[in-house]
């Protein structure tokens, strides 16, 4: 609702109203406001939670547990605003030695990591959709249903990642020209980028969503490690030497690599999981529980 009456208000604020970017952020003040509304007219309405005053007071074991599960998404959002710090001035640097100049990797980067965010805002999405029902499974101690739902995820990532990868890579440059062109090098750029930086994207929706569902059934240190080990333990190194061998696509270069070592992470840690889940004697929803 929010995200709606925000799309609609940001046209009438910055071109009806002329009110231009004060307009944007009025209008997105004014989505996050009713969508915070509508959170609290619905919640003291819920059926199976009933809110009181004992429900504001804070208890330290369970903040440590929350804290704990949410310190991966932390650390994914912290060490992705560092990995953007290094690419930029890897790419202006390898860029301005190169034929492309410092402009075009600098730009065309850009906007294959906004596309790019597109299609992992939606798996995340599925993930943490997801989330409440793993949760709810895993502390009923129901596993097949556990895991029969990280499996119909992973069915629907893989789709989400094979359809945004089949787009990437047939249209690269028409996407890209979307936010302008700019000429051969250009275009060239573009597509050797876009081919090479998508061709992983099944990869990357399997890993974002392996990550959530490790956090759903309270394995906040697996889940970490996935993000961090995506986002910052290989990216950074590979993202410093690959250049030096391949120069400016060198840095598109990391991407793939860096999926395919994380996914076989992810499997590890998913697979282990699911033999515990088999065991009979099994009690990770129980300790879980003491915890809260």
């Amino acid at each position: 609702s929010g995200c709606i009456l925000n799309m609609i208000l940001d046209p009438i604020a910055i071109f009806v109203l002329g009110w231009g970017i004060k307009g944007a952020a009025i209008a997105t003040v004014t989505g996050q406001v009713v969508s915070a509304a509508l959170c609290i007219f619905w919640l003291p309405r819920l059926k199976s939670v009933h809110l009181c005053k004992d429900s504001f007071k804070v208890h330290g074991r369970i903040l440590v547990q929350q804290l704990s599960l949410g310190i991966s998404s932390f650390l994914t959002q912290l060490s992705m605003v560092i990995i953007m710090v290094v690419i930029n001035n890897v790419l202006v640097h390898y860029g301005g030695v190169s034929k492309y100049g410092e402009d075009i990797p600098l730009t065309v980067v850009g906007i294959i990591s906004k596309c790019n965010s597109i299609i992992i805002a939606i798996a995340v999405g599925m993930g943490v959709g997801s989330q409440p029902i793993v949760g709810y499974n895993y502390g009923a101690r129901k596993y097949d249903r556990v895991k029969a739902i990280y499996k119909l995820m992973l069915k629907c990532e893989i789709v989400l990642g094979a359809i945004a990868m089949l787009v990437f890579e047939l249209f690269p440059v028409q996407i890209i020209s979307i936010f302008g062109n700019n000429g051969e090098l250009y275009n060239e750029f573009a597509r050797i980028s876009v081919r090479v930086y998508m061709s992983t994207c099944i990869l990357s929706c399997i890993i974002k969503a392996s990550s959530v569902f490790l956090q759903a059934v309270g394995k906040p240190m697996q889940a970490t490690c996935l993000s961090m080990m995506r986002d910052f333990i290989l990216s950074i190194p590979l993202q410093l030497v690959l250049p030096l061998m391949f120069g400016v696509i060198g840095v598109m270069y990391a991407v793939p690599i860096i999926d395919v070592i994380t996914v076989l992470l992810a499997a590890f840690f998913i697979r282990r999981l699911f033999r515990q889940m088999d065991d009979p004697n099994f009690a990770g929803a129980d300790k879980i529980g003491s915890k809260s």
